[in-house]
């Protein structure tokens, strides 16, 4: 059931919070064996909270939609009383003194937080395979990557676990994952979700971020934690960027996404040609490397020896780039904000398949696609990359599926263009 469904079910009394928990909590036990989505589950919060949530509905207090509604949270995202691990065997693990901002917000809406789910370690990966608490996996194929770093978070949505889930995006870490696992994914613009009490990896490109089943869930959520109305219907003109003008792009994926454009009421046009003179990747990389560098250096003073091989790599990375290497691709960032801010004069929406590729099988980390040898992490983040550089909102929304597995389409605007996004989002990816 959607939030929408739920809370009209429990202002009419057909069930309670307490009933909702269970149904959800019962779902984890049966599904996360398998499928990995909670790295821990807080079974005596959730029903405590849920406890809450009836009485004071019985005593005539609705706090709104998400008011008894079952949530999960990344497991980077301090929770009082609980501990934070970042999906690490290092010496993270403490226990939280405080909720982060976001928490708070969600129990002042009155949502019921059921657990904090499994991540790719310090959320330095697209893949969602490297964790202390191990893979994470795909509910439409277990053998495949559910995509990372907030791999868990849509894995408990697209399971039906829970209806909303909360993760982070620095490079596509919610929206590759969303794409993968065929949910809806949104990273608002910077800092419209507080990252208070949220473990960074690189500051100046960390999101907070949402999981759904649907837009309206997604804008829902959004409101709630960003404070921040969405009101209004404006479906706007769509500025398509062909792909593989950024990244190579599986062709069927590209004719699928843009079929769906085209066969929409929405009004599309080519837009220009991507700003080129640089890999976007790359240019993403340099700055997150030197930002999680600096945020993770103690551990490699510390505890390098318990850091998986992979993500200690791309640390030891960062050490390596130069303060003329940042500023250059400081520069680089600017160049690429100004371009888009020309596109979004021209046009009030852009439009590109959100991942170039369907989900690989687990452990994969190198993929043939159209004939081209690609590393994986690099291909999962290559089309949502950019938009971390920008800062600008981008949605995630399912599109179809190739070979069985799902595929998805981004939807961008400039920050304020909310309502604008959502409305386009919707008209793709109507309520069920």
């Amino acid at each position: 059931m959607t939030i929408t469904e739920l809370a009209r079910a429990l202002r009419s009394g057909e069930t309670s919070a307490t009933d909702l928990v269970r149904r959800a909590l019962n779902r984890i036990n049966e599904l996360n064996p398998t499928l990995n989505a909670f790295a821990l589950i807080d079974e005596e919060g959730a029903y405590r909270s849920a406890r809450i949530a009836d009485e004071e509905r019985a005593a005539g207090i609705d706090r709104g939609p998400l008011h008894g509604v079952p949530v999960a949270v990344k497991d980077l995202i301090d929770m009082e009383g609980l501990p934070t691990t970042c999906g690490s065997a290092t010496s993270f693990g403490a226990t939280a003194t405080e909720d982060a901002e976001v928490v708070r917000r969600l129990r002042d809406c009155g949502a019921v937080i059921v657990g904090k789910t499994t991540l790719h370690e310090f959320a330095y990966g697209a893949t969602g395979d490297r964790s202390v608490d191990g893979p994470s996996r795909n509910p439409r194929d277990p053998s495949r990557m559910s995509g990372g770093s907030s791999g868990g978070s849509a894995v408990a949505v697209a399971a039906g676990m829970v209806p909303l889930a909360v993760g982070t995006d620095t490079a596509g870490s919610v929206r590759v994952p969303a794409a993968l696992c065929g949910v809806v994914g949104l990273k608002p613009a910077y800092d419209a979700i507080s990252t208070k009490g949220v473990y960074p990896l690189a500051p100046s490109l960390d999101h907070v971020g949402l999981f759904a089943t649907t837009v309206e869930d997604v804008r829902i959520g959004y409101e709630a934690l960003a404070e921040q109305p969405t009101y209004g219907e404006h479906g706007g003109k769509v500025g398509w960027i062909a792909p593989r003008n950024i990244a190579v792009t599986d062709p069927r994926v590209e004719a699928l996404v843009r079929d769906l454009l085209d066969r929409s009421d929405l009004v599309v046009e080519q837009a220009p040609p991507f700003p080129r003179g640089h890999a976007w990747f790359d240019v993403l990389s340099t700055l997150q490397s030197s930002e999680a560098f600096r945020v993770h250096e103690h551990h490699l003073d510390v505890d390098r020896e318990l850091i998986d091989a992979e993500v200690l790599a791309r640390l030891e990375a960062g050490g390596r780039v130069t303060p003329e290497a940042y500023a250059e691709a400081e520069r680089a960032r600017e160049g690429l904000r100004v371009s888009v801010d020309g596109l979004l004069q021209d046009f009030d929406i852009l439009a590109l398949p959100t991942v170039p590729i369907v989900a690989p099988h687990l452990g994969a980390r190198s993929i043939d696609v159209a004939g081209n040898d690609l590393e994986v992490r690099s291909a999962l983040l290559s089309l949502t990359s950019p938009w971390n550089l920008t800062g600008m909102p981008a949605i995630s929304v399912p599109a179809g599926h190739l070979d069985g597995l799902p595929v998805a389409i981004q939807l961008l605007v400039a920050p304020g263009n909310e309502h604008t996004m959502f409305a386009a989002a919707r008209a793709l990816y109507p309520a069920r």
